[in-house]
């Protein structure tokens, strides 16, 4: 995942991922602003999800 158009597309994508996974806080999402990494170890952390199944899902969320 393209960390600089996670950063470019954030606006919407934020209500996007609090709507896909509203177990993740406010402070979370702010520190997961362009960095797909952060976002995928907290999807992992708070759902179980496996890397590649956060992953997915993010770029799934960025094309819609």
């Amino acid at each position: 995942m393209n960390d600089d158009i996670l950063s470019g597309q954030w606006k919407q994508l934020k209500g996007k991922i609090r709507a896909q996974w509203g177990k993740l806080t406010d402070d979370e999402l702010e520190k997961g602003r362009g960095n797909s990494e952060y976002l995928v170890g907290k999807i992992q952390e708070r759902y179980g999800a496996t890397r590649e199944e956060a992953e997915k899902k993010l770029r799934e969320l960025q094309k819609d």
